[in-house]
C-alpha cells in the first residue's frame, strides 16, 4: 500500500545539488519512487525511473552518451523522453520495439535539483523559492535524517525544543521571556510571526547575530521550510531547509543559507558559523531518530499536543491528505520563549 497521498506526486522536491550531477548517473529516491538522475553531454537534464524494462538492470549504474542513457546490461538506449532509441544487436533494417521507461520533469533552481514526482500538477517548484535569489546564498549542505517527513519538519519550524536539544546553543532553559507566534496561511502553506523579543538567550545569536526586527517561520508546500531574520541595520538572513522523503521513515534534507545586506562571504560562513550549524544538525538528527525509534515501539499511538505545538497540525494536514491552510486561517499563541 502507497502510504502517501495522491496529491503529494504534482509537487517539486529537491532531489541533489546541482554541484553534484554530472554525466555519471545518480540513484535518488523520492516518495518511494526510484530514478535514475544524470546531465547530458549538452547539460541537459535525464530523469528515468531507475529500471530497464528489458531485464530490470538499474539505469543508474549504466552511463551516459550524448543525450541517451544506456543500460549496463545489453546497452538499450533512452532518451530523456524515456524513448528506447537504441537496441544494440538488432540488424540495420530492424527498429527498436516500442518500450519506453517513465521520465520525471526536472528543474535547477537555487542550487538545487528539483524534480516532480507526477506526470502533471504544478509547473515550478514554490514562488517563495522562485523569489529567492541565488546571489546570496552563501552555504549549502545535504544531509539525510532518519524520520517520517513530518517529524523533521515540525523539528525544523518547532522553537521549543530549542531549550533542551540545543541547550545553551541556541536557547537557554532558564532565559525564557513572553513571546506572541502569529499563525497564517497562505496560498502555498504558512508563515508564523514570532514578536516580542528582538534577541536569543544562546551562543549563536549572541556570536552572529544583532537586534532583531522580524522572526518568521515559513512553510512553502510540498516540503520547503524558512526561518528568516530581519535585523535592524536592514540585513536578512535566511536559513532554507528542503525536505524530501525517501520512505516513510528517511528524509533528506537540503540545506541553504542566504544572507542579504551584511558582510558574510562564504569562506566566513564556513569557518566560523558551520562548526556551529553542524552540531545543532547533529543534535537534531540524533533526536529524531531516537524518536523514530520509540514510534516503531509503539506503534499506532498519537503525540498530545498543545496550542504551543503551532505548526504540526498544518504539516499532518498536508502531507497525510494533501491539504494546505486556509489563506484567511489565523491564530494567536502567546508562549513563553
Amino acid at each position: 500500500m502507497n502510504p502517501w497521498h495522491p496529491a503529494l506526486y504534482d509537487h517539486w522536491y529537491a532531489v541533489a545539488r546541482t554541484s553534484r550531477i554530472g554525466r555519471a548517473p545518480v540513484a535518488i529516491s523520492l516518495l518511494d519512487r526510484h530514478i535514475a538522475l544524470a546531465r547530458t553531454e549538452a547539460g541537459n537534464w535525464l530523469a528515468l525511473e531507475d529500471r530497464c524494462p528489458h531485464r530490470h538492470a538499474p539505469l543508474s549504474a549504466g552511463c551516459v552518451q550524448g543525450d541517451h542513457l544506456i543500460c549496463p546490461y545489453h546497452g538499450w538506449s533512452f532518451g530523456a523522453d524515456g524513448g528506447l532509441t537504441r537496441v544494440p544487436g538488432l540488424a540495420q533494417d530492424t527498429s527498436p520495439p516500442n518500450v519506453r521507461v517513465r521520465h520525471f520533469a526536472v528543474q535547477e533552481l537555487d542550487g538545487f535539483v528539483w524534480l516532480r514526482p507526477g506526470d502533471g500538477g504544478a509547473s515550478a517548484p514554490s514562488a517563495l523559492m522562485r523569489e529567492t535569489d541565488g546571489a546570496t546564498r552563501r552555504f549549502q549542505w545535504q544531509t539525510r535524517w532518519s524520520a517520517h517527513v513530518v517529524d523533521a519538519m515540525e523539528n525544523f519550524l518547532d522553537p521549543l525544543h530549542t531549550h533542551f536539544v540545543h541547550a545553551g546553543l541556541v536557547r537557554r532553559d532558564g532565559a525564557r521571556m513572553p513571546m506572541d507566534a502569529r499563525f497564517r496561511g497562505t496560498t502555498e502553506g504558512f508563515t508564523v510571526d514570532y514578536s516580542g523579543r528582538p534577541s536569543q538567550s544562546g551562543l549563536l545569536y549572541r556570536l552572529f547575530e544583532s537586534e532583531r526586527t522580524v522572526e518568521r517561520a515559513h512553510f512553502a508546500a510540498p516540503g520547503t521550510a524558512r526561518l528568516e531574520y530581519g535585523y535592524a541595520n536592514g540585513s536578512r538572513v535566511l536559513i532554507d531547509l528542503h525536505f524530501t522523503p525517501v520512505a516513510a521513515d528517511a528524509t533528506d534534507v537540503f540545506v541553504a543559507l542566504h544572507v542579504e545586506g551584511r558582510w558574510a562571504p562564504a569562506w566566513a560562513v564556513r569557518l566560523l558559523a558551520w562548526p556551529f550549524l553542524k552540531r545543532v544538525n547533529a543534535q537534531d538528527a540524533a533526536m529524531l531518530a531516537v524518536q523514530a525509534d520509540n514510534r516503531r515501539r509503539f506503534p499506532g499511538r498519537r503525540g498530545a499536543s498543545t496550542e504551543l505545538d503551532i505548526v504540526r497540525d498544518a504539516l499532518e494536514a498536508f502531507w497525510i491528505r494533501g491539504e494546505t491552510p486556509a489563506p484567511s486561517a489565523e491564530r494567536l499563541v502567546r508562549m513563553m520563549l
